[in-house]
């Protein structure tokens, strides 16, 4: 009897495996950004294309590096340790993403496009080759930075105002660095030794929440008075990381998500301030 697993059990395992929570949010903040300065229905759509590309590429290519590491540190919730799903399926996968990303990202428009790429190769960069460093937070700034400018490129209106790609380059940071704090003592064991890992769990929770409402508070006090949306954005800011840093585990980074789009909700408040920067 053959015991290769069933179509629907390959899918559901690719979709655990490509990191869903941040792959389809950043999709999402990027669709919602491009609806909010103005973008047409079929840009829009572009937009969510090319990132969905992007971040199943940078997901699967993740977890298809690190599939000998998560077996060692016995990471049941990885399919590659499971058996759910063959390495060469899920390397297939990330070819395949990748193969996807350049013309998805083309049609966006040359600057748009190429703007992606480079953010794309930033986050492989840090899959292949940063992740064990101390400059494992570098890809997170690039590529979450330039994500304001790539949607406003896409829709016309020019590159995104200085103070739109720092606060998401703050965003991307702390996201860094709330991800790696459930694995610090595991990743260290296999010789993962990133910025957090270096700085410990103690500073890297310290540095993650400053990093989060500092990223609040740019998107909020950047287009001028913040007004009740940025007062309600801060508000919400400080409860979800609260409540985040206070259940421990995988909880901060879920409330990292949880703030982006709260801080989408905040630009999109500001109407143009986005775009035409």
């Amino acid at each position: 009897m053959s015991t290769r697993p069933s179509a629907g059990a390959t899918a559901r395992a690719l979709v655990q495996a490509c990191h869903p929570e941040p792959t389809f949010a950043v999709t999402a903040v990027a669709a919602a950004l491009g609806a909010g300065v103005g973008a047409d229905l079929v840009t829009v759509l572009a937009i969510a294309a090319a990132f969905l590309a992007g971040q199943l590429t940078t997901g699967w290519s993740n977890d298809w590096l690190d599939a000998d590491r998560d077996r060692a540190s016995g990471r049941d919730d990885k399919p590659t340790v499971t058996g759910a799903l063959p390495d060469r399926t899920l390397g297939a996968a990330a070819l395949l993403a990748l193969a996807a990303v350049v013309p998805l990202s083309l049609l966006l428009g040359p600057a748009a496009g190429l703007l992606h790429l480079a953010a794309v190769a930033s986050a492989l960069a840090y899959n292949g080759l940063l992740k064990g460093g101390s400059l494992s937070f570098l890809p997170y700034a690039l590529s979450f930075g330039a994500l304001p400018s790539i949607v406003t490129l896409a829709a016309g209106e020019g590159t995104a105002p200085l103070w739109a790609g720092v606060g998401a380059a703050l965003l991307g940071v702390g996201a860094h660095l709330a991800n790696a704090l459930p694995d610090l003592e595991a990743d260290v064991a296999n010789g993962v030794v990133g910025l957090p890992h270096r700085l410990g769990r103690g500073p890297s929770t310290a540095l993650m929440s400053v990093l989060l409402l500092a990223s609040t508070a740019t998107l909020s006090f950047g287009p001028g008075a913040p007004g009740l949306p940025g007062v309600l954005a801060l508000a919400a800011a400080a409860l979800l990381l609260t409540a985040g840093v206070l259940r421990g585990g995988r909880a901060p980074f879920l409330a990292a998500i949880a703030l982006a789009l709260v801080d989408v909700a905040l630009l999109l408040s500001r109407g143009a301030a986005l775009g035409g920067g």
